[in-house]
């Protein structure tokens, strides 16, 4: 039930946003973004989910903890911005698009949704040469709990 307020919440952010049409991206996946104006990682994460046909409209927020909290999104599992699929599932982080797909296709019960704790270097939109830092992409549940949905040890697992 929170998460439904925070996605009416959502909508009426939308209000001035303008959304991808059909004919730009060709895809059942949509994603609500909400992420701080300044952020560059965040711009090259939504051109990630582009090239991977997802479909993106996104807002810009002075701050996000409060939606972040609302959302059920403890503390250690945040990074710089967040995203809403239709069903109200939330992807946290630098999720690559690959995962957030398979999550969608059959979200486990009880999920809350996906998240890349922090900003690991070589994740989609932290692309920093050849660095990479291996990562866990985290199953967060309704409940607070989470576990390891996956492990991305290599840059080309991501994709």
């Amino acid at each position: 039930m929170k998460l439904l307020c925070i996605l009416g919440l959502a909508a009426t952010l939308f209000t001035s946003v303008s959304f991808a049409s059909s004919a730009q991206v060709n895809t059942a996946v949509h994603l609500d973004v909400f992420k701080t104006a300044t952020c560059g990682c965040c711009k090259k994460w939504i051109s990630h989910l582009k090239q991977s046909e997802i479909a993106v409209a996104s807002q810009d927020l002075p701050y996000l903890d409060v939606l972040k909290r609302d959302a059920g999104i403890a503390p250690a599992y945040r990074s710089c911005h967040t995203a809403f699929s239709k069903d109200g599932f939330v992807f946290e982080g630098h999720v690559p698009a690959r995962y957030i797909k398979t999550f969608l296709a059959s979200p486990p019960a009880g999920a809350l949704g996906l998240s890349v704790p922090g900003m690991p270097a070589g994740s989609p939109g932290m692309e920093m040469g050849d660095r990479f830092t291996p990562y866990n992409i985290m199953l967060l549940n309704e409940d607070g709990s989470a576990s390891v949905f996956a492990h991305i040890a290599s840059y080309e697992e991501q994709f």
